[in-house]
């Protein structure tokens, strides 16, 4: 038995197949975001939650906070950067601004925590840190 194929679905595939999202050009790229200052604890008490407070720069209307990377570089150190997202907008707002998040960080071990956070680059490209210790309390 011979089955016949519906115009209808031709014309269907054929439309959907012609669709393009461009896919050249992404609409949006991830950014670190310059940290300006922290609000940390004095001190940890082994096992609790603590929430960390963070200030950093959004550079034009077109970015946007998404979250933080907290990276452990060794037992007790941690690098912190907050994670933006950049709009290709030809028409974006110029105009920087500060913005504060937080997130929640639990104190594992016994050891004098070290948070870096990213300050951004000097004019060799190197990397630079806000870097404030928390002693953990016995």
């Amino acid at each position: 038995m011979r089955k016949v194929v519906s115009p209808f679905f031709v014309v269907l595939a054929f439309v959907l197949s012609s669709c393009s999202l461009d896919d050249d050009q992404p609409n949006f790229y991830f950014i670190p975001l310059q940290v300006i200052s922290a609000e940390v604890p004095e001190s940890f008490n082994l096992h609790e939650t603590y929430e960390i407070s963070v200030t950093y720069m959004l550079p034009n209307g077109c970015a946007s906070f998404e979250g933080f990377d907290v990276t452990p570089i060794e037992q007790t150190t941690r690098n912190v950067v907050p994670i933006g997202s950049q709009f290709n907008d030809p028409e974006c707002v110029d105009g920087m601004a500060e913005a504060v998040s937080t997130f929640d960080f639990i104190c594992l071990y016994s050891d004098t925590y070290l948070f870096r956070f990213w300050t951004g680059e000097d004019e060799n490209g190197e990397q630079e840190y806000l870097e404030i210790e928390v002693p953990v309390n016995q």
